[in-house]
């Protein structure tokens, strides 16, 4: 991919006349935050990386991983999963090796739990499932996905009727460099047809760490329009340069076509000010806050909130003050809100230079 360029314009949130929140939405982002275990704004007070949290009904579904295995955590808020019992729903009985990021999604009344699990270049995504949020999962199946190379952080969502899977992954077999990947599902374990890649780390804001450069932890989401969103990490977890940015598809667009996606021109969520896109702050309680959850309705994207308040997410980040390392991050519950009239740019690639639509502001 050619670069894009770091200009933007933004416009007022679209407050006037939004659809109001559903009561379904309501009370997680409201009030004053509970006591955090680690001293700063927003932490749960559980330790660890890369939250994945969907809500069913009344009860907010969490996974981690763990001591080479899947644990399952559920409680009533997002605050409440540092305190809830964890329960061991798989273990690496096949010695798969490292166990990474599962991600928790509920298709056609089943949960699925997607997570990579390898050594080094042998990293590759697989999947169990279960009727039950936190028991009976099946045996670990591996995503045969479309040229079977390296994959990291991949999870299903339904756009327009059709499954789609989105992951991190490498271009061959060695690591130059971590992109974005998109493929069809024919149901929630079967690819079909080619990867295609959608996101590339090549912007300057997002590439002030690497070897390698890495776009990872996709998620998707869909605008008040109806539009597709992809928001990913950018910069290494290691580092606290490590934040969030912006894919918006435009209307109408094909999700396996490069340039009808359209990249922020910064992070949106970070915590330097010169890697934020123009009209985002830094945040001033965390660093290197990045691989987010929306904790959405039964984790569909077509439940995504409406313009409006503010709606809670999770993320993992590092409290500021203390030393950035990978045994300093926790999740912390956070808030955001849809941005209208906002204008993505970039040049010397194929379709229209702007797309002006939804963005995302986000807070501790």
């Amino acid at each position: 991919m050619k670069r894009f360029r770091r200009s933007v314009s933004f416009g007022a949130l679209a407050l006037a006349g939004a659809l109001a929140l559903p009561l379904s939405w309501s009370g997680a982002a409201q009030g004053a935050p509970a006591a955090r275990a680690d001293g700063a704004l927003g932490a749960t007070g559980l330790k660890g990386a890369d939250p994945s949290v969907l809500r069913v009904g009344d009860t907010y579904v969490a996974v981690k991983s763990a001591d080479g295995g899947i644990l399952v955590r559920q409680a009533s808020s997002l605050d409440g999963l540092a305190s809830a019992p964890a329960k061991k729903v798989w273990s690496d009985t096949g010695d798969l090796g490292e166990v990474w990021t599962p991600e928790v999604v509920r298709d056609g009344g089943r949960y699925y739990i997607y997570f990579s699990a390898g050594r080094s270049a042998a990293h590759r995504m697989y999947v169990i499932s279960s009727a039950s949020p936190d028991s009976g999962y099946t045996a670990a199946k591996k995503l045969a996905l479309p040229d079977d190379k390296w994959a990291i952080d991949g999870t299903l969502f339904t756009f327009q009727g059709q499954r789609w899977f989105v992951w991190s992954g490498w271009a061959g077999d060695t690591n130059v460099e971590q992109n974005l990947y998109i493929a069809r599902m024919s149901d929630p374990t079967t690819p079909t047809g080619k990867r295609s890649v959608i996101s590339q780390p090549r912007e300057s804001w997002e590439r002030v760490v690497g070897d390698p450069y890495i776009n990872e932890a996709p998620e998707a989401i869909k605008d008040p329009n109806g539009q597709l969103h992809v928001v990913y990490s950018a910069n290494g977890s290691w580092s606290n340069q490590y934040c969030l940015a912006d894919l918006r598809l435009r209307a109408g667009g094909d999700p396996t076509y490069v340039w009808d996606w359209y990249k922020s021109n910064g992070c949106l969520f970070g915590s330097h000010r010169e890697t934020m896109m123009s009209g985002w702050d830094p945040t001033p309680h965390v660093d290197g806050p990045g691989h987010h959850t929306f904790a959405l309705r039964d984790g569909d994207i077509n439940t995504s909130p409406p313009a409006g308040n503010k709606v809670p997410f999770m993320f993992h980040a590092v409290a500021k003050g203390t030393p950035y390392a990978w045994e300093n991050r926790y999740w912390y519950s956070g808030s955001f809100v849809w941005w209208g009239d906002t204008t993505y740019r970039r040049a010397d690639v194929p379709g229209a230079e702007t797309n002006t639509g939804w963005s995302l502001k986000f807070f501790e």
